[in-house]
């Protein structure tokens, strides 16, 4: 005799959740992932692993123990643990749920105004790395209420260091560009410091010619951003090498757009850029 564990007859009193003449009815059960389902028509039995449209129709995708899977339309014809169902689409929120972290990594603090200014700043070389600096860091320095201010360069440094006046309750932190043993910017970099009081300014830079690098060359497709010889205009000549428009300073402002563009989150910056702003963030907020 074949072992039928919900009985000979489903329309029996014996019968789960049959009453005495009448069938039984099937209630709806929304189609959540992990919900283990038998389709009676052919004795599938699986866990529920999506519902998909195909066809004009919504499926729900079913998952044996072996991990085969299946598709059944969804709708009535279901049995979950021993009683008749009809299975719908879950329910899915339309309210957007706020990110648990920012573009840097940071813990996201939602509902909080930005902070009044603080005295401090953080200075940075141009206006690219001032966007690069807001996209990645940008909810963080609100959050902290630190100002990112463009040098225009670090030929500048110590005429603005010398105007600023920084203190112990006013300090700034500044990134520099190219920032390595024996180039212009370490000298730059040290005369500046020289002027002012210990503890009070903080000068950090990367080994890149540009902020352009600090973008992981994946996020272009490309194995590694290109050497441009020296004396060669360098922004001018990563484009040329790219292929891209290099012709005007439109064309270099359309091509920092578009690599800015690729930036998500911190993950796509090189760690040489991510420690230093890091660290400058800390140094000012301290």
């Amino acid at each position: 005799m074949r072992d039928d564990r919900y009985g000979s007859d489903v329309l029996s009193p014996a019968f789960p959740g049959a009453s005495r003449g009448r069938r039984p009815v099937s209630r709806p059960v929304p189609a959540e992932a992990g919900l283990v389902v038998e389709d009676v028509g052919t004795g599938w039995v699986g866990a529920v692993v999506r519902v998909e449209k195909s066809g004009g129709m919504h499926l729900v995708v079913l998952e044996d123990r072996r991990g085969r899977t299946r598709s059944f339309p969804l709708g009535a014809g279901f049995w979950v643990e021993g009683q008749p169902v009809e299975l719908t689409a879950p329910v899915t929120s339309r309210a957007p749920v706020a990110p648990s972290r920012t573009a840097s990594g940071s813990v996201a603090v939602h509902g909080a105004r930005a902070r009044v200014a603080r005295g401090s700043r953080i200075w940075v070389e141009g206006r690219h790395d001032a966007e690069l600096v807001e996209k990645v860091w940008g909810d963080d320095l609100r959050v902290e209420g630190v100002v990112v201010e463009m040098l225009d360069g670090v030929d500048h440094l110590a005429e603005r260091l010398a105007g600023f006046e920084p203190d112990p309750e006013r300090r700034v932190g500044v990134l520099v560009d190219h920032l390595v043993p024996g180039s212009k910017e370490q000298r730059l970099a040290d005369e500046a410091l020289r002027t002012v009081a210990p503890g009070t300014v903080l000068v950090l830079g990367h080994p890149y010619v540009d902020v352009w690098q600090a973008v992981r060359a994946e996020r272009l497709g490309l194995a590694r951003w290109p050497v441009i010889e020296r004396g060669t205009e360098w922004k001018r000549g990563i484009l040329r090498e790219l292929g891209w428009p290099a012709d005007s300073q439109e064309d270099v402002a359309r091509a920092w757009k578009r690599i800015l563009g690729t930036v998500r989150d911190y993950k796509d910056l090189d760690p040489a850029l991510l420690g230093r702003v890091e660290e400058l963030i800390d140094f000012v907020t301290a």
